[in-house]
């Protein structure tokens, strides 16, 4: 399968206060990912916390999967940064580590211009020479890229992917099909928002970039597949399963409940960076029922096939 098809799992970067990655922890969470069977992980994106990570932890993040799961399954490695240079050797270090790809946000503090942007992921893509996708998450960068920006960057050597946000209007079939007009065949679009993800599937988007197959890799690549399928029925059941979850998601931002679920499934006991506070125990409840809510439904479907 080509690198940004499917289900892509990106998981939280477990580390303590000071921002030391806890590497074994990792290891951990993507030796499940990999044994689920998902198409691929996304280390170090926004769930990642990639922001709060310093070049040299982000290192030792990426030499710890390569020695994890390097080989086993492909690794895409997000390599944003304020600094084009920093990016650039960001690219490099992920590289040197045996990446398979590279996931690229325009990062700043000061707004960007488009062009500004195109010459960032020139240089980037260049220096770090993989498969590239774009990242485009508005909600986090504040800047958005225009369809004629991708289709510019499209044609740049190695920016082979676009990773987009869920569409305002819900209108999938058109997005991609104004994206297809204007880029190469080859060219994958995928999609981030897990609530919208089934969706962006079942219209033919070509990935799902997940938060939630971070931690829950099995019940995500099911949702994938019955969406590649084309199976609406089995979508709608499974989303349906997904909701709960989802509505938390939106509520409290996924970040924050990665962190309750890494604990809950007791896959690892870390606090997110400061200053992203822990979620209280109200909220811990709440994510702890919504987990309880999708693994009934994983019983019930389980025992209407006995």
């Amino acid at each position: 399968m080509p690198l940004f098809q499917g289900l892509s799992a990106f998981p939280i970067t477990p580390a303590d206060a000071s921002g030391r990655v806890d590497t074994h922890a990792l290891a951990r969470l993507l030796a499940r990912i990999q044994a689920a069977g998902a198409d691929s992980i996304g280390l170090l994106g926004s769930t990642g916390g990639y922001a709060f990570l310093s070049r040299d932890e982000r290192r030792r993040a990426v030499d710890a999967a390569m020695a994890a799961v390097g080989g086993k399954i492909p690794v895409i490695v997000g390599v944003g940064a304020l600094r084009t240079d920093e990016a650039l050797a960001l690219a490099e270090d992920a590289k040197a580590a045996g990446a398979d790809g590279l996931l690229l946000a325009p990062v700043s503090y000061t707004p960007l211009f488009e062009d500004e942007v195109y010459e960032h992921f020139v240089v980037v893509a260049k220096a770090g020479d993989l498969p590239l996708c774009i990242y485009n998450n508005p909600g986090t960068t504040k800047f958005t890229f225009s369809n004629a920006l991708i289709a510019r960057l499209a044609k740049v050597a190695h920016v082979d992917a676009v990773k987009m946000p869920l569409p305002a209007d819900g209108d999938f079939g058109a997005e991609l099909s104004a994206l297809r007009g204007t880029t190469p065949p080859t060219f994958s679009i995928g999609y981030s928002g897990d609530w919208g993800a089934a969706a962006a599937l079942l219209a033919g988007g070509d990935a799902w970039y997940s938060v939630v197959a971070g931690l829950l890799p099995a019940e995500a690549l099911a949702l994938t597949r019955a969406a590649q399928a084309g199976n609406a029925a089995e979508v709608e059941r499974l989303d349906s399963a997904f909701q709960p979850l989802w509505s938390l998601f939106k509520e409290f931002g996924s970040f924050r409940v990665m962190y309750v679920i890494a604990d809950l499934i007791g896959l690892c006991k870390v606090s997110p960076p400061r200053p992203i506070l822990p979620l209280n125990e109200a909220a811990r409840a709440r994510v702890e029922s919504a987990l309880d809510h999708l693994a009934a439904s994983a019983n019930v479907a389980a025992s209407r096939r006995v």
